[in-house]
């Protein structure tokens, strides 16, 4: 497993540059579209893309009777990104990790911009959080990966972020136990959308046992620790 340093595209279609955009836009423009799974408020599901965004609020942003679709949504339309699958979050955005990661002759890259402020355990009682924070990770892999294959790969990043939080002993907000998360926390996994070669089919698995899934785990793992460690020196637990 090889870390290596902000960008290194394996092809054309892997070419990936991440952009700062003012004060409050964090863009990722992909060198030809991606297909993408997410739950974003905008671009969520299975979709093809050629942007992820990140959008930084501040307090009141989203007080009633503000529509945070309608916000978000109107953002991207003016940024000229209006297909992008679309993220919001009230830490800087200039606070981003960007790791990638090669395993098996498979890269995977991940941005990832991390606040703990609304961190919670699954399964604690629902209700509003008292405070604003959130962990939005994006990872991308060079290999066409089938749908299935997308889903799994992003349970394995939500497995990734979750170890790292639980390892960082930041406690729920809400219950006190150990927080496997936030309560507004979002991942997207983005993938080539063409085989790297004639010869090359969608890839049908990514799990722990190979090195698509080695790669996205470690990827992810490396930049939401990045993230978790420059909160908790910037504002502690």
């Amino acid at each position: 497993m090889t870390a290596i340093a902000r960008l290194r595209p394996a092809t054309t279609q892997s070419q990936i540059s991440v952009t700062l955009r003012g004060e409050r836009w964090l863009v990722v423009t992909f060198g030809a579209t991606v297909r993408a799974c997410s739950w974003a408020i905008i671009g969520g599901g299975l979709v093809d893309t050629r942007h992820v965004a990140w959008l930084e609020v501040r307090d009141g942003d989203l007080r009633p009777p503000i529509d945070p679709h309608a916000l978000l949504a109107d953002g991207l339309r003016a940024e000229n990104i209006a297909d992008a699958v679309g993220l919001m979050t009230s830490r800087r955005v200039s606070s981003y990790a960007d790791v990638s990661i090669t395993c098996g002759g498979v890269h995977a890259r991940s941005i990832a911009t991390v606040g703990l402020g609304n961190a919670l355990r699954a399964g604690d009682p629902a209700g509003v959080a008292g405070r604003i924070g959130t962990i939005n990770v994006l990872v991308h892999v060079d290999a066409p990966l089938t749908d299935a294959a997308l889903l799994e790969a992003s349970a394995i990043a939500t497995e990734a972020k979750t170890a790292v939080v639980l390892e960082a002993g930041v406690r729920s907000r809400r219950s006190g136990r150990p927080a496997t998360g936030t309560g507004t926390d979002c991942t997207v996994v983005t993938c080539a959308t063409r085989a790297l070669s004639t010869s090359t089919a969608r890839v049908r698995y990514a799990g722990k046992h190979t090195s698509i899934g080695e790669a996205i785990g470690a990827a992810v793992e490396r930049a939401v620790g990045e993230g978790v460690a420059r909160w908790l020196a910037e504002v502690g637990s």
